[in-house]
């Protein structure tokens, strides 16, 4: 490793996360791996109330255990009309258990539908949301969030994306989120804005670091 480059391990395992971050972070001096690279890692207990809370808690410990740096986000859909559900319980809100991250999906997509079941257009508002840490094993370097309003579709639209994106409807681009490619998706993803906070302080921190 150079001088020039920083590693970033992403706290993720899912490879759709990953390449979003990693395009947003290609323009700096910095090499993204995620915790697949490291084999078995000891997995942190996502059992906080809220985004902020779990993103800190999953940075520290994995910080701590790989002696590295951290990328840590916790994210997840918040509908209106189930009064902020699933939030913080988005990746697991069906309770699938199944390591097919595609299946998992399809579960929770299944239920959250089922729920909305004869929910009008007008009250089928939600919003994803992001928090992202980054710290390093002596301290934490900086906390962001992001957020994007959309709506719930009454059937999945596009092929593209994972999770709830095929059911989240953007207004302000007239399509799903599931409808966008990478580049599209993160120019207005809660992702997408909470990175481009980190990547404001992202060349001071570097610095300062070093």
């Amino acid at each position: 490793m150079t001088r020039k480059e920083r590693e970033i391990v992403v706290a993720t395992t899912n490879p759709g996360k990953l390449a979003e971050i990693n395009q947003l972070l290609d323009e700096f001096a910095v090499r993204i791996c995620s915790l697949a690279d490291f084999g078995s890692v000891e997995e942190a207990v996502e059992d906080k109330e809220t985004f902020t809370e779990n993103a800190r808690k999953k940075a520290q410990h994995y910080s701590s255990l790989l002696d590295r740096w951290v990328l840590a986000d916790d994210s997840g859909l918040e509908v209106e009309a189930l009064g902020g559900q699933p939030g913080v319980y988005s990746a697991r809100f069906a309770q699938a258990e199944t390591a097919d991250r595609k299946e998992q999906d399809r579960a929770n997509n299944e239920k959250l539908i089922k729920l909305l079941d004869g929910v009008s257009v007008d009250k089928r508002g939600a919003r994803f949301c992001c928090h992202l840490c980054l710290v390093n094993p002596a301290e934490m370097l900086l906390e962001v969030e992001g957020h994007v309003d959309g709506v719930i579709t009454e059937t999945p639209v596009g092929e593209l994306g994972f999770g709830y994106d095929p059911y989240f409807y953007v207004p302000t681009r007239g399509k799903t989120a599931a409808q966008m490619d990478y580049q599209e998706k993160n120019s207005v993803s809660h992702r997408g804005r909470a990175l481009r906070k980190l990547l404001e302080k992202l060349p001071e921190i570097l610095n300062n670091c070093r």
